[in-house]
């Protein structure tokens, strides 16, 4: 019987699992029973790579610009520690998964009664359209810079990406991957070529991943720190990890599901790593092209795009962060895009044809996009990016506390609940995180 051996006695659920996450491409990549660890390893590599994708987003791509304008390379520490935190939380997605054969989604529709599942489905839905909204206007902002495509315009034309995940969903699950990975790849060369250009100071970057007291002691770069850690966490990759990791064929024996756990996490680590390596070049961008010549309150894109040329004294550097923030603002709609349908059908057994559900997902966040760019253009949507992040850290608690205290419960994740001291690591890392939301919130609200 399928997933047998991962589903735990009915009574450590309210309901018996449902339908599989993302069922038109679960189980639909081979894992080898035989043969080489790298060649069972490899059967697994890929979805850490769209996770990673929410980790680079262009929301997060102005808190990086922000710190390396203002304070250099010294907040290389915080983009190190926001990484570490996120690879633990990523790692409890993948074990929930591995272990009950649920999402995140499905596990807190089936853990807790339809009066705690549903609001925490609403809260679900609004992140996701916050995450959307981001990527959307981040998208739009760069086909402005790279082609001159007025905002509203650029907003309307990403919603064509829709038919390009169709496309590739039919066309098998791993060219969903192949897409990202090599969006990836284009927005690390571009990156490499500008820092080559920008020349930093190497010795400083070095030093910059190595704790300061400066970050306590200074309040601005405290709270610019804060911004980095609370914008790196995103609800919706808790939700995609949780489901895409089940596109593997792995086994159903304890051996079998320990290593899909085990190989889940090495795809995952190595690619948030990519993903620090993208943030890090983001700032060790803005420290050796603005921080060093002056420009220290550059925290627009727009801003950022207009002065890499003359700063670096060539044409290419504005273009390749122009292309840069495209894949980005692409790749990051794919992913959330994907995450909303796990969420939707998760809490609520809802099956929409696939076309639909990506539709609805991109209309919630392109209607007022484009309506606050004609209202009010570049200055509107810089507001509703803000905005946007603002909901992210508004909704995060309501995704981190049930994934703590689901994969914390032996009766429900049998073998592979975490152990204590991965449990309270990561309860550590979530007081934390959403401490500092909180903090984020109450100064927006406040005006500091």
């Amino acid at each position: 019987m399928e997933n047998a051996a991962s589903e735990t006695t009915l009574t450590n659920w309210r309901r018996e699992r449902g339908e599989p996450s993302l069922a038109d491409v679960h189980r639909s990549v081979a894992v080898a029973r035989h043969g080489s660890v790298w060649r069972r390893l490899a059967a697994f590599l890929g979805p850490g790579y769209l996770v990673a994708v929410g980790y680079m987003d262009p929301g997060n791509w102005a808190t990086s610009l922000a710190g390396g304008a203002r304070f250099g390379y010294a907040l290389l520490f915080i983009a190190l520690l926001s990484n570490i935190m996120a690879i633990v939380l990523q790692h409890l997605c993948a074990r929930m998964a591995v272990a009950t054969g649920r999402d995140l989604a499905q596990a807190c529709r089936d853990a807790y009664p339809r009066a705690v599942a549903w609001p925490l489905w609403l809260l679900a839905e609004i992140a996701i359209c916050a995450t959307d909204l981001a990527e959307v206007i981040g998208t739009a902002i760069g086909l402005n810079l790279l082609f001159g495509i007025p905002l509203e315009i650029g907003v309307l034309v990403t919603a064509l990406d829709v038919f390009l995940i169709l496309w590739l969903q039919n066309k098998g699950f791993r060219w969903i991957e192949a897409f990202i990975i090599t969006l990836l790849g284009v927005i690390a060369v571009c990156f490499l070529v500008q820092i080559a250009m920008a020349d930093p100071v190497w010795g400083e970057v070095i030093r910059g991943f190595a704790p300061t007291t400066r970050i306590l002691t200074n309040p601005d770069m405290l709270y610019l720190s804060l911004g980095i850690i609370g914008a790196t966490v995103m609800p919706h990759n808790l939700y995609l990890h949780s489901g895409i990791v089940q596109t593997r064929a792995f086994g159903e024996t304890p051996a079998e599901r320990r290593q899909a756990m085990t190989f889940a996490t090495i795809d995952s680590t190595v690619a948030l790593m990519f993903a620090l390596t993208i943030n890090a070049s983001i700032l060790i961008l803005a420290a050796a092209a603005f921080n060093g010549t002056g420009n220290t309150e550059v925290v627009e894109l727009e801003k950022a795009h207009m002065l890499l040329s003359p700063l670096l004294g060539s044409a290419l550097a504005p273009t390749l962060f122009a292309v840069a923030l495209i894949c980005c603002g692409l790749n990051s709609t794919v992913t959330a895009t994907m995450a909303g349908q796990i969420v939707m059908e998760g809490f609520l057994d809802i099956r929409l044809p696939p076309w639909l559900r990506r539709l609805v997902t991109r209309l919630v966040a392109i209607v007022p996009a484009a309506a606050v760019t004609l209202a009010y253009g570049e200055s509107g949507t810089a507001k509703l990016l803000i905005l946007s992040q603002v909901i992210l850290s508004l909704q995060l608690p309501f995704a981190i506390i049930p994934l703590v205290a689901i994969t914390a419960s032996k009766a429900k994740m049998g073998e592979l609940a975490a152990p204590r001291w991965l449990t309270a690591t990561a309860a550590l890392i979530a007081a934390i995180i959403v401490a500092l939301n909180v903090k984020l919130v109450l100064d927006f609200a406040l005006g500091a």
